[in-house]
């Protein structure tokens, strides 16, 4: 699904989280938004999702306008927060059957993959017990057991690597990623981590104090600095206010 960024602007009171952002992105990309704290970068993703409506601007997918009412385009997509909400009541499994229910997509042979995805993200033994004992990092796999069981044609995921994750569910995230971006699936996820955009992503992103400062390939961004080594810290650098 083609996804477009069109002036996109948000304000929070006097706050400006986003300022004119526009950025178009083909099916079967993986987009890393990257920012300092306090980018934008939550926020875009979030708008991105509707669940923020931009102050001006818009965002379209297949070329209809997101609104609120488009329950047809929302099913096409999927967002994980940084933290996200489950009913600690819940089972991890009742959470993800929840969520094929919502989104339509119960399909014949998911419990398969359901089973499967628990499995690899080390779940099995907490499926059936209580959301509310599970760790930060289990928390966050459950509810990505979910988006992955969905499958929607755009994933929208906030802070990954920073979400408590062990080094096996990150390394299934990113595989799982990487696969569904060659089935055409698109992949936006957010970071502050260099490292991680320089490993992991066809087009970074760079939001600094709401602005988009830079939309490219790594090897694209590479022609902006004189060292193409440390690209991304390289343009980093450049952003920050000189010393006194």
């Amino acid at each position: 699904m083609h996804v477009a960024v069109e002036r996109l602007t948000k304000r929070f009171g006097r706050v400006l989280a986003l300022d004119d952002v526009n950025l178009q992105v083909e099916p079967g990309r993986i987009v890393d938004v990257l920012g300092s704290n306090g980018a934008g970068k939550t926020t875009l993703l979030r708008c991105l999702a509707g669940i923020l409506s931009p102050t001006e601007g818009s965002v379209r997918y297949d070329g209809e306008v997101l609104r609120r009412d488009r329950l047809d385009l929302r099913r096409r997509f999927g967002f994980l927060a940084d933290s996200p909400f489950i009913d600690r009541g819940m089972t991890p499994i009742q959470h993800v059957s929840m969520a094929l229910r919502l989104y339509g997509a119960d399909r014949e042979g998911v419990e398969r993959t359901v089973v499967d995805l628990f499995r690899r993200f080390d779940l099995l033994a907490v499926a059936e017990g209580s959301v509310g004992t599970l760790s930060r990092g289990q928390w966050y796999k459950a509810a990505l057991v979910a988006l992955l069981a969905v499958d929607p044609e755009v994933w929208l995921v906030d802070e990954p690597f920073a979400s408590g994750m062990d080094p096996r569910g990150i390394a299934v995230f990113r595989e799982r990623a990487e696969e569904a971006a060659v089935r055409g699936r698109t992949v936006f996820y957010s970071t502050q981590i260099l490292d991680v955009a320089e490993r992991f992503s066809d087009l970074v992103a760079i939001l600094h104090e709401g602005k988009l400062v830079a939309f490219d390939s790594l090897d694209g961004l590479g022609h902006r600095v004189q060292n193409e080594d440390d690209v991304l810290e390289q343009i980093f650098a450049n952003l920050r206010p000189e010393e006194p």
